[in-house]
C-alpha cells in the first residue's frame, strides 16, 4: 500500500477538525478552521463532501441511535451551515457536484418553521440545492416554484392536524396542473405517517430530518 504523502496527511487533519467541529456543534470555531483550510488551499469539493456533508452523515445517524437529540441535532446543523456559506461563494459555476434541487415548505395556515428549517438543514448539509419557501405557503405558490425550479423532490410540512389536509391539496394542484409526474413529494411532521402519505398520494413520510434525507437520496439517485 503507497503510503500517504505529507500532503494527505496535512489534509486530513483539517479535514477531521471541521468534522468533528460539526458533529459536536462547535460554532466557536467551526468559521476559523473552514477559513485555516481555504488558506491552505485544502480543495472545496474535500471540505464539503469529507468534512461537512460526511459529518452530517455522523449527525444523523447518531440521532437515529438515540445518541443525539433535535437540539443538538440543530446546533450540528447550523455549525455546518456556517461551514458551507464560507465556501459557496468561492466556488465557480459548474463546481462541486449537484445532487439534486430540494423544494421545501410548511403548508398553508400553518406558522411552525422549526422542524422545516431542520430538515432544509440537513438538506444542505447532505449536498442538496435547497429551496425554502417558509411558511403558510399556498399551493399556487408551491405549484409555481415547482414549474420555474423543477425540483427533484418536494418536502411539505407541517405541525397542526388541522393543516394536514394541505398537503393533499398541493399534490392534486400538482395533478391537475400535470406536474405531478415531474417531482417526488414527500411528508413529514407531528401529525402525518405514512398511513397519510400513502393515503394522500405521497411518495414518501420521513419520520425526522434524517429519515428525509435518506428518502431524499433515494429518490434522487434513480431520477
Amino acid at each position: 500500500m503507497k503510503p500517504f504523502s505529507r500532503r494527505q496527511i496535512f489534509m486530513e487533519e483539517h479535514i477531521d477538525r471541521i468534522k468533528e467541529a460539526v458533529v459536536n456543534g462547535n460554532r466557536k470555531d467551526i468559521e476559523g478552521f473552514v477559513k485555516q483550510a481555504i488558506k491552505d488551499k485544502i480543495e472545496f469539493n474535500a471540505i464539503i463532501n469529507n468534512a461537512l456533508i460526511a459529518a452530517m452523515d455522523i449527525v444523523g445517524q447518531k440521532f437515529s441511535d438515540g445518541e443525539m437529540f433535535v437540539p443538538e441535532m440543530m446546533i450540528s446543523a447550523i455549525a455546518m451551515k456556517m461551514g458551507l456559506q464560507l465556501i459557496k461563494p468561492l466556488m465557480v459555476e459548474g463546481e462541486g457536484e449537484k445532487k439534486g434541487t430540494i423544494l421545501i415548505a410548511t403548508v398553508r395556515g400553518d406558522m411552525h418553521d422549526i422542524g422545516k428549517n431542520l430538515v432544509a438543514m440537513m438538506f444542505e448539509g447532505a449536498g442538496f440545492n435547497v429551496v425554502d419557501m417558509g411558511v403558510d405557503v399556498r399551493e399556487e405558490k408551491i405549484l409555481q416554484h415547482v414549474k420555474d425550479d423543477n425540483p427533484d423532490v418536494l418536502a411539505l410540512s407541517c405541525l397542526l392536524t388541522t393543516t394536514t389536509p394541505q398537503m393533499k391539496s398541493v399534490i392534486e394542484a400538482l395533478i391537475s396542473e400535470g406536474c405531478r409526474d415531474n417531482v417526488k413529494v414527500i411528508i413529514g411532521g407531528a401529525p402525518v405517517d405514512q398511513a397519510f402519505a400513502n393515503k394522500i398520494g405521497a411518495d414518501g413520510y420521513g419520520q425526522d430530518a434524517s429519515e428525509a434525507v435518506q428518502l431524499a437520496r433515494r429518490f434522487i439517485s434513480v431520477t
